[in-house]
């Protein structure tokens, strides 16, 4: 009698915790069509660059601080400072890259970036001596700027790599920056209303020769 009264006493014992384990179960059990948060996404802060653009009179380069957003993978962060680059200044600077152009592909081999860029860059591009200078080193000078390792850029042109960028300047080899290029011409002065150029014009010229002639040398 003694063995059977505790033999009931564990099979009571044992359906009481069977209870409580289906009850648990019953109300801690996902509701149908409803899905799991997903993990919270990393947010990066942005990122501070150093942008070029033209000053208003298009004789050469200025800064101009911008930001871009948070990113993790180098070519990333550089197809965001071209996307702001191109899009342009916001002040009274001038674009020196053509809105039109697009960024296809951005590749990354030690201190050089590789760019291509959409075919705009040289059909929508002006042309002149000094505005594919201007173009380029804008390009470039950002670039090396906010990005310090990147010290060469290869301007590729929808997948070619082109002898010039638009007749003028040689692109057709890695260029680098050149912060002569954010310097007003030496003489401030403007000239009388008779004169047919303005003062400084000449040591502008002389900037593009020896730019060209740079470009030229084997």
């Amino acid at each position: 009698m003694k063995k059977l009264l505790v033999g009931l006493g564990a099979v009571l014992v044992a359906g009481i915790l069977l209870g409580y384990a289906v009850s648990w179960l019953l109300q801690h059990r996902p509701e149908e069509g409803v899905e799991a948060p997903a993990p919270a996404e990393l947010i990066l802060p942005e990122r501070a660059v150093t942008l070029y653009f033209a000053e208003p009179q298009g004789r050469y380069l200025v800064r101009q601080q911008r930001s871009i957003p948070g990113c993790s993978d180098d070519r990333d962060c550089i197809g965001s400072l071209l996307t702001v680059l191109i899009a342009g200044p916001e002040d009274n600077a001038v674009a020196v890259v053509p809105p039109t152009t697009e960024v296809l592909g951005i590749e990354l081999e030690d201190d050089l970036v590789r760019v291509d860029f959409s075919r705009q860059l040289a059909d929508h591009h002006p042309g002149g001596s000094l505005s594919e200078l201007l173009t380029i080193h804008s390009l470039i000078n950002s670039l090396s700027e906010s990005f310090p390792y990147l010290r060469q850029l290869q301007i590729v042109i929808d997948g070619e790599i082109r002898e010039t960028l638009k007749g003028h300047v040689r692109i057709d080899l890695p260029v680098t920056a050149d912060y002569g290029f954010t310097q007003p011409p030496a003489s401030g002065l403007e000239a009388p209303p008779s004169s047919p150029a303005p003062q400084g014009q000449d040591e502008i010229e002389d900037i593009i020769r020896r730019a060209v002639e740079m470009e030229d040398a084997p």
